[in-house]
């Protein structure tokens, strides 16, 4: 797993020990920023269920001003530090080790707000978790901000009701991604 352009181009990037994370290959990382584009430089990012925090540190390097990375598991935030560290982010970057509900939660009481949201839960969260998440997490998203899910191709996805709604969707073999934006665009 690597950093795939921008200033960090080739970087390595270390993945948390045990089965709880399920890095996104090469392949799907770079096809999503390739369909982001223009969104990333100058954007605020938020990867929650961060994992490596390779998305998050993706958008850094490609330009993005900030990252917020959110994470429950104590292995996962070790990692997402020593990543953001090696690749030079420190200063834009912070790491939260919380559940991604809690964390959500705290950022909507505080009025943050973002342009880019990266959505990688387990595959085995229930599908109305998921859509309370979801839901809950696109209150971050600017008016014109994107949320990316990642999860199973061909996996039974919940309806997206309420403020947000899907735009697009891609498969890469056995990942598929979701695009999603806010209503009231």
């Amino acid at each position: 797993m690597r950093v795939i352009a921008g200033s960090a181009k080739g970087r390595r990037l270390f993945a948390p020990k045990g089965t709880q994370t399920r890095p996104t290959s090469d392949r799907v990382k770079e096809s999503l920023f390739s369909i982001l584009g223009e969104l990333v430089p100058g954007s605020a990012v938020l990867d929650l269920y961060a994992g490596s925090g390779s998305l998050g540190i993706e958008a850094l390097s490609r330009g993005a001003a900030s990252a917020v990375f959110v994470d429950s598991e104590r292995a996962a935030t070790e990692a997402i530090g020593r990543n953001i560290e090696a690749a030079g982010f420190s200063e834009r970057a912070t790491v939260r080790e919380r559940s991604a509900e809690a964390a959500v939660r705290d950022l909507v009481a505080g009025g943050v707000r973002f342009d880019l949201i990266f959505l990688d839960p387990p595959y085995r969260i229930k599908p109305g978790d998921l859509e309370a998440g979801v839901g809950t997490a696109a209150q971050l998203l600017t008016g014109s901000g994107s949320a990316v899910l990642e999860h199973r191709a061909g996996s039974q996805l919940p309806r997206f009701e309420g403020p947000v709604e899907a735009y697009d969707v891609r498969r890469y073999g056995d990942t598929g991604l979701t695009f999603l934006k806010r209503r009231d665009n």
